[in-house]
């Protein structure tokens, strides 16, 4: 299509109305250098109006340098029977001294009857004096009708006049929103279509998830003409979410044919992805599409057969281009493809070829059946590898290991609790056995602790992997305390992350199986940075 379209990212306001998403002025300042980064042509950055923070940022702001994009101010159109000069809200965003302003405005019968309570012509008197007065400021002037399509469908000439007059006022773009993300593609088509052959000013399309189609809706939007998209990072925003620049932006460009970011950037969208969720405090779900860690993962033994021969065979884009990669993940359905792939990944050559190949499928398909898990592990399978190489040390040797567990045989000494769990642990590394003992506030957090101390008097750099995340999921919920139990385990170094996995009966044993791989991998990893 030859269309050029903007891209307005809402993830700073809109996004942030997401259940359990809160951002510091720092958070929404970085977040917005990296959307520049991105090649986003304008970034909402908040309603000064309604949030002190909003305002914070806006101040600071004023010393940001960008790139490629344009802040945003975001308010409302004035209130009822009050001049525009004199609205407060109206003041707060000529006062963020932003080049650019969206203003939101009731496109709806309904919402204008029943929640502004005022007639009609006051509500179009609203949006017209409020586009005219930001606009003899200076400022570019959005648009958001909202409501606008469920407006349409019951009374559309009205909801017609509200787009009609901000443009007859001077807004810059017209935006309909899809405010309860209630409405289908071929319904957004239809109305951005006739919208269209009625007025002469650019349109947008803000749509909301409550279906699941805002990312659709806004691609049908974008075919029937519209030429602004607004979202959000990673779906981000209240509800079910936003339309997702993450899906739009490299559909956009890869499926359309519409140039809205550079290659360069594009290749950024992942790094963007991932710096967005982290910096909100999010765990990034790995199944979403383009930037998902499980976008280009593949676990079919047929599948990743297929891949190895052309590697177009099970995706439907090169993963580079939006700065992803593929992943080959092991377990049961996997094949000898699958193991002679992951060992040329980490330069290791598997004797007699196939015969070893499927000699550790063998294995993994034991391992899996006991319990163990290796698609989210790949840590742990890592070693697998490394274990079936006949010239392999281990770093260390289990020799034996007790927890114990009690309640009021002595003083507490953590937490000011009652109970007491104590690990000890014996260690061979080399010719030395290395005998310690450690307290901690539960079994795993005692023996985590006891295995250090003993690691460390050998590699003392040891201590810069602490866990990030432990998980354990009963496996067999029918046999009640005897089911055996699957633990998971990521830790970190503070540059790399990596997962382990143990399985058994016994919870503490499962946990001494993930933990000691999670060690064992590291001191692997730093010694081949090393050499």
């Amino acid at each position: 299509m030859n269309l050029d379209v903007q891209l307005y990212d809402t993830t700073l306001r809109d996004g942030a109305q997401r259940e359990g998403m809160s951002l510091s002025v720092e958070d929404k300042i970085k977040i917005a250098k990296k959307l520049d980064e991105l090649g986003i042509h304008l970034i909402e950055g908040g309603w000064p109006g309604s949030s002190p923070k909003d305002t914070e940022f806006f101040n600071r702001a004023r010393d940001i340098r960008l790139s490629n994009a344009t802040l945003v101010v975001f308010g409302s159109t004035r209130r009822a029977h009050t001049k525009a000069e004199n609205d407060s809200g109206i003041k707060g965003l000529i006062n963020a001294t932003a080049r650019a302003a969206t203003l939101v405005g009731k496109g709806s019968t309904e919402q204008v009857l029943n929640v502004l309570n005022i007639d009609l012509d006051e509500n179009l008197a609203m949006i017209s004096d409020s586009i005219r007065y930001l606009k003899s400021k200076g400022l570019t002037v959005f648009f958001d009708a909202e409501h606008f399509f469920d407006g349409y469908k019951k009374d559309h000439e009205y909801t017609f006049r509200t787009i009609e007059i901000a443009a007859e006022s001077g807004a810059d773009c017209l935006v309909p929103c899809d405010t309860n993300g209630g409405t289908m593609p071929n319904e957004i088509y239809t109305i951005i279509s006739q919208v269209k052959n009625r007025i002469n000013s650019p349109l947008g399309i803000h749509a909301h998830n409550d279906m699941d189609l805002a990312v659709a809706n806004t691609l049908a939007a974008v075919q029937a003409g519209a030429t602004q998209v607004q979202g959000t990072i990673n779906g981000y925003g209240e509800r079910c979410g936003n339309a997702n620049l993450c899906s739009i932006i490299p559909t956009l460009k890869l499926k359309m044919g519409i140039d809205c970011v550079s290659s360069e950037q594009l290749a950024k969208l992942t790094e963007v992805s991932r710096y967005v969720s982290e910096v909100a405090n999010l765990a990034l779900d790995s199944h979403l599409p383009y930037v998902g860690a499980s976008a280009f993962g593949h676990k079919g033994g047929m599948h990743i057969a297929a891949m190895t021969k052309a590697k177009d065979s099970y995706q439907h884009i090169d993963p580079s281009l939006v700065g992803n990669s593929n992943r080959f993940m092991v377990s049961e359905l996997s094949g000898v493809n699958t193991i002679t792939h992951k060992a040329q990944e980490l330069g290791l050559d598997l004797e007699d070829g196939n015969a070893q190949a499927r000699q550790i499928l063998a294995q993994l398909k034991d391992l899996e059946n006991q319990g163990f898990k290796y698609d989210d592990a790949d840590a742990s399978f890592n070693l697998m590898l490394h274990r079936a190489q006949p010239n392999y040390t281990s770093p260390f040797e289990l020799v034996d290991f007790m927890v114990v567990v009690e309640n009021n045989r002595r003083p507490p000494t953590i937490n000011d609790g009652e109970m007491l769990c104590e690990a000890v642990v014996k260690v061979r590394v080399g010719q030395n056995v290395y005998h310690t003992a450690a307290e901690g506030n539960g079994p795993v957090n005692a023996l985590d602790k006891a295995l250090r101390k003993a690691l460390v008097q050998f590699y003392p750099k040891v201590s810069v992997v602490k866990l990030t995340d432990y998980k354990v999921r009963i496996l067999e919920e029918t046999e009640g305390t005897e089911a055996k139990v699957r633990v998971l385990i990521a830790s970190t170094d503070g540059e790399r992350e990596w997962h382990t996995v143990g399985a058994s009966a016994n919870i503490i044993e499962a946990s001494w199986i993930a933990l000691a791989d999670s060690m064992e991998y590291w001191l692997l990893q730093d010694a081949k940075s090393e050499s």
